[in-house]
C-alpha cells in the first residue's frame, strides 16, 4: 500500500469522502489517504493529523514526495487537536484504531467540531461503543460498510449531525443499516462471532476461578442476539 495503491480498506473509505472536501486525517499514519485523495483532485485540501513522531515524520515526506506541501498540513498533535477554525474541514477520518479509542478522541476534540463534518469512521473493534457516542452526540448513521481483508473484517461507519435519533441496543450491537442490508460478508461476520460466543461461555461454566455473573449475562445476552439475527 502507498499513495498511489490504497489498502481495499482505505479504498472504501476514501469512497466516503466527498468530492471537493477539505479532509481532516486523524492518526493519518504515512499520509497515504489524503495524498492518494488530492492527487485524485478529489479533495481541495486536507490536515493529516499523528500524534507519534515516526508515523509523522512518514506523513511529512509522503506529502513532500508528492509536492502537496501548499494543499496538505501535516501536524503533530492529539486527536481532533490538529483541527484548526480556519482549515474550515468539511470532513473528518479517523481509521484503524479501537472505537474506544476513537469515540474517545471525539469526545476530548468535541470544541472542535463544528457539526457541519461528515465523520468516517473505520473502527477496530468496539463498534457499539462509538455508536452509542454518536447517537447520543446527534449524529445519524448515513451508511455502513463491512468488508474483509487479509481474514480481518472492517467496518466503516459513515455520521453527519442530524435530527436526533434512537437506536435499539442490538443497533448498535450489529449496526442499524447493517442489520438491514445483511450482507454476506456480514452474515459470515456473525456466524464466526457466535461460535466465539458459544466457546467463550462453555470455557467460562469449566472455569474454576469465578468470573462476575454480569459478564457471563452480558456474552449471553450477545450469543442470544446473534442467533436471533441469524434465524
Amino acid at each position: 500500500m502507498n499513495q498511489h495503491t490504497l489498502s481495499m480498506r482505505l479504498e472504501r473509505v476514501a469512497a466516503q469522502v466527498p468530492i471537493g472536501a477539505r479532509l481532516a486525517d486523524i492518526g493519518s499514519d504515512h499520509g497515504y489517504l489524503p495524498v492518494a485523495l488530492m492527487r485524485r483532485g478529489a479533495i481541495a485540501a486536507a490536515v493529516a493529523g499523528e500524534v507519534a513522531l515516526t508515523p509523522f515524520h512518514s506523513a511529512q515526506r509522503t506529502v513532500r514526495e508528492n509536492g502537496l506541501q501548499l494543499h496538505i498540513s501535516v501536524r503533530l498533535a492529539s486527536g481532533l487537536a490538529a483541527i484548526e477554525p480556519q482549515d474550515a474541514i468539511t470532513a473528518i477520518s479517523i481509521c484503524g484504531m479501537g472505537g474506544e479509542t476513537i469515540r474517545d478522541i471525539l469526545q476530548s476534540g468535541k470544541t472542535r467540531l463544528s457539526g457541519q463534518e461528515r465523520l468516517i469512521l473505520q473502527p477496530n473493534g468496539g463498534e457499539q461503543p462509538l455508536r452509542q457516542w454518536l447517537m447520543e452526540n446527534g449524529y445519524r448513521i448515513l451508511c455502513e460498510e463491512l468488508l474483509q481483508e487479509n481474514r480481518f473484517y472492517y467496518e466503516i461507519i459513515v455520521a453527519e449531525r442530524g435530527a436526533a435519533v434512537t437506536y435499539s441496543a442490538e443497533q448498535l450491537y450489529f449496526g442499524p443499516l447493517q442489520m438491514q442490508t445483511r450482507s454476506p460478508v456480514f452474515l459470515a461476520k456473525w456466524q464466526r462471532m457466535l461460535r466465539q460466543k458459544q466457546r467463550m461461555l462453555t470455557e467460562l461454566a469449566r472455569a474454576q476461578q469465578t468470573v462476575p455473573e454480569h459478564k457471563v449475562q452480558e456474552i449471553a445476552q450477545q450469543a442470544r442476539w446473534i442467533s436471533e439475527l441469524l434465524g
